[in-house]
Formats: C-alpha cells, sequence, structure tokens
C-alpha cells in the first residue's frame, strides 16, 4: 500500500470512529464522562432540578464535570444559582456534544462580576441564576430583590413545559444565612409573585433551614417536592449543603412529587436536587 493509501485508511477509520462514537466524543478538548448504566438517554419530561454550582469555585474542568452531573439525570427543566453566564454556555454546550441533550436557556443575571465571572474587563460576565428548559421558554422576568444584603440578589422566572403542560416556573438565590431579615424581606417579594399562578415550580437556593421564620410565606403557598419535609421542627428533611443543611428546595404548587433525589457532587458545595412530578 502507498503511503497516500496508507494516509486516507487511517483518516477513514478515525473519521468512522467519530460517527460511531455519536455526540458523546468530545467538545473543547474533553471527553464525555461514562454514566451509570441507569442513566436517561433522552431528556425526562417531568423531572426537575435545582443546583447552586457554587462560584467562586475552581477547579480544572469543574464545567464538564457539572455537565455530567446534569446529564445523569437528565431533567427537563434546571434552575441553577451562583451561575455566571460563561460557564452557563459551557455546561449547555457540553449538555449537547458530549451527551446530545439540547436546552434552551434563559438567564436571571444580577450583577456583572469581573472577579467571579471572567471575561473582558469591559464586559465582565453576568453572574446570578439561569434556568435550562428543554422546551422553549417564554415571559422570562427577572427582577432583583430591593435589598440583597451583602450581595444582590434576586429572582426569575420563566413559562416552559413540564410533564407536556405549561407551568411557571421561578429561580432565585436568597442573601446569605447570617442575613434573616434579609432574607425575610426577599421571600415576601417572591411569595408575591409566585401567589399570582396557579400552577408554579418554585427552585432555588433560600439559605435558610425549612422552620425557618423567613419560610413561613412559601410554605403558606407551597409544599416541598420532599414530602417528608415541613415547616415543623419535627419533619424528616434531607441536607443539601456539604454542611448538612437543607438550604435548597423544590417547591411546588398545582403539581405533586413522584420521586426525588438529593446528590452529593464534588463540583459544588451544594448538593444537586432533582425530583419528577405530576400534575396533581
Amino acid at each position: 500500500m502507498t503511503g497516500i493509501g496508507a494516509r486516507w485508511r487511517v483518516g477513514a477509520l478515525i473519521v468512522a470512529s467519530v460517527l460511531l462514537a455519536g455526540p458523546s466524543a468530545s467538545h473543547d478538548g474533553y471527553i464525555a464522562k461514562p454514566l451509570p448504566a441507569d442513566a436517561p438517554q433522552e431528556i425526562v419530561p417531568n423531572r426537575v432540578m435545582t443546583w447552586n454550582i457554587c462560584n467562586p469555585c475552581k477547579g480544572s474542568g469543574q464545567n464538564a464535570g457539572r455537565a455530567a452531573e446534569i446529564a445523569t439525570y437528565a431533567p427537563q427543566v434546571i434552575g441553577l444559582q451562583e451561575a455566571c453566564v460563561g460557564d452557563v454556555e459551557r455546561i449547555r454546550d457540553h449538555l449537547q456534544y458530549l451527551y446530545g441533550l439540547v436546552y434552551h436557556v434563559e438567564y436571571g443575571s444580577v450583577l456583572q462580576s469581573w472577579s467571579r465571572c471572567g471575561g473582558a474587563p469591559w464586559s465582565p460576565g453576568g453572574f446570578g441564576q439561569a434556568i435550562l428548559s428543554a422546551a422553549p421558554m417564554t415571559d422570562h422576568v427577572n427582577v432583583e430583590y430591593p435589598d440583597g444584603g451583602s450581595e444582590d440578589r434576586g429572582f426569575m422566572a420563566v413559562t416552559t413545559l413540564v410533564d407536556g403542560r405549561p407551568v411557571r416556573v421561578f429561580n432565585t438565590h436568597l442573601a446569605q444565612r447570617s442575613q434573616q431579615p434579609v432574607r425575610a424581606k426577599q421571600t415576601g417579594v417572591l411569595a408575591k409573585a409566585v401567589a399570582r399562578h396557579d400552577s408554579t415550580i418554585v427552585l432555588g437556593d433560600f439559605n435558610a433551614v425549612p422552620d425557618a421564620a423567613e419560610l413561613a410565606g412559601m410554605w403558606g403557598l407551597a409544599a416541598d417536592a420532599d414530602p417528608e419535609c415541613g415547616p415543623s421542627a419535627a419533619g424528616t428533611c434531607e441536607p443539601t449543603t456539604d454542611w448538612r443543611s437543607k438550604f435548597d428546595y423544590i417547591f411546588l404548587r398545582g403539581l405533586a412529587p413522584l420521586k426525588r433525589g438529593v446528590h452529593l457532587t464534588p463540583y459544588s458545595d451544594h448538593d444537586l436536587v432533582q425530583a419528577d412530578l405530576k400534575w396533581a
């Protein structure tokens, strides 16, 4: 075989291997992390997730690892907190090109922070919340709380599909855990917006344990996806953070949980929380 023929055959074998590998070959130099054998092959239409992805949490391959964590559960809707626009863009791309999971995205940035998110000095990256949804999203709003505490905070909301039906989805991150009076004001603003809708999913990091007084307004409107967890101190609430407190919630109004899970992850100081839902 001539040198040209040999090179042609090698090239053809490489192309064929890439085609056979499909969307999970590689992206931006990252190889798709193998998923558990029971990981869904397609997006689960009634599954939602909330995850504070932790910023600044530094480390090589963070966004590829985060994409693998999300792909393990393949939810229909994902609410991310402490999210830089650039990180979300890379997570979204990894989900598509490494795992074949395609999402729309809307952002709820509350500040522009070069120190947190990088970017050009004259165009720092947006920081705040983001929602990824397998279905298109409409009626996007972004609200910054009048008092964010030590850092700007807010909520975002979109209308999208969960289990084939439209629902209003909120995503929020409340003030730091030492700032209870500020959080009380913030939940008042959020609860007023949630109350306008009969069917809602409220995702987020509330920085408050279930029996905290500032969550009373939310408990009056909705139940958590964990049916064992409620505002009573006697309730059994699975922790969702590295310091083993429950701060992360999937509040439901007009929907009910089928099953839910809290999953430890090396990519954040918050656990990944997901739930499969049914219409009530």
